[in-house]
């Protein structure tokens, strides 16, 4: 194993452990003030096609957030097909369906053929850096996506989660800046 791929692998065992020191509530409050942060950054008040996450538990948790702008702006949310992401826009929790793979709630509904209108990309990660690098969980979903789109791209994470820097490789995208 090369390196990066061990330094990655670490890290990402040691995020998991800090995750752990935080209850489920804990996670939830500070996500409230992340997501204050980003819905006061003009990238996210200027852009109308937003593509959000539905949250994960160990991940800063935007379920009540896609729901409070969904009608206000365009939400489209990943889907996991394979070893892609496909897109498909949120109408609401109603349509929303377990996904085959990791069982993550995912919209209901056609693919969202028009990725180059999306005004911005909130993407979650294991790990982010001062020089707004991302480490994912390992199966690149993001950065195949990413490295398609011109949209402006913001990153979110808990504090814990930032860090001086993290190991990348060439496949790695960065993001325009990091909240947490």
């Amino acid at each position: 194993m090369q390196q990066t791929a061990i330094e990655k692998k670490e890290l990402r065992k040691k995020v998991k452990l800090l995750k752990g020191n935080y209850s489920t509530q804990q996670k939830r409050d500070l996500s409230e003030i992340i997501l204050h942060k980003l819905e006061v950054d003009n990238r996210f008040i200027n852009s109308n096609i937003v593509m959000l996450y539905w949250s994960m538990d160990d991940e800063v948790f935007t379920h009540n957030f896609v729901e409070k702008y969904y009608g206000k702006k365009r939400i489209i949310l990943p889907v996991v097909d394979g070893d892609n992401l496909l897109l498909k826009e949120y109408k609401g929790k109603e349509c929303l369906v377990a996904g085959d793979k990791y069982g993550i709630l995912e919209p209901d509904g056609p693919v969202f053929e028009t990725p180059e209108l999306i005004d911005l990309i909130v993407v979650p990660g294991v790990a982010f850096d001062k020089d707004n690098n991302r480490m994912g969980r390992g199966k690149a979903y993001y950065d195949k996506f990413l490295r398609t789109s011109d949209a402006s791209k913001i990153g979110i994470c808990f504090n814990f989660q930032y860090f001086e820097s993290v190991p990348t490789d060439i496949y790695d995208i960065k993001m325009d800046c990091v909240i947490c």
